[in-house]
């Protein structure tokens, strides 16, 4: 069983800098890989940018370049660095761990999910 709990979301105008961070419970976290998704009011949840088999990362073609995800194995942690941010980046945000589909942009391959953080990009 892993539990995640994710932090570090607020309001931010645009161009600044949020990072969020997730923070899991269980013995054999570091084996699972790690999603970040978001769900905008009205739309599907997406999937974001991902982290497995240690260092190997994906990420959806409107963050590259904005977002860098990253884990610490000692802490539990898997944390999303945001920058460059836009109205458009306004969401829910999610982590979802995985013990079999590392690196899959489906939400129905995650099994454990955190509660979500609110991310608010003003213009």
């Amino acid at each position: 069983q892993v539990q995640l709990v994710e932090s570090g979301g607020g309001l931010v105008q645009a161009g600044g800098s949020l990072r969020l961070s997730c923070a899991a419970s269980g013995r054999t976290f570091s084996s699972y890989g790690v999603g970040w998704f978001r769900q905008a009011p009205g739309k599907e949840r997406e999937f974001v940018a991902a982290i497995w088999s240690g260092s190997s990362t994906r990420y959806t073609d409107s963050v590259k370049g904005r977002f860098t995800i990253s884990r610490d194995n000692a802490k539990n942690t898997v944390d999303l660095q945001m920058n460059s941010l836009k109205p458009e980046d306004t969401a829910v945000y999610y982590c979802a761990a995985t013990q079999y589909f590392g690196g899959s942009r489906s939400p129905a391959q995650y099994n454990y999910w955190g509660q979500g953080t609110q991310v608010t990009v003003s213009s």
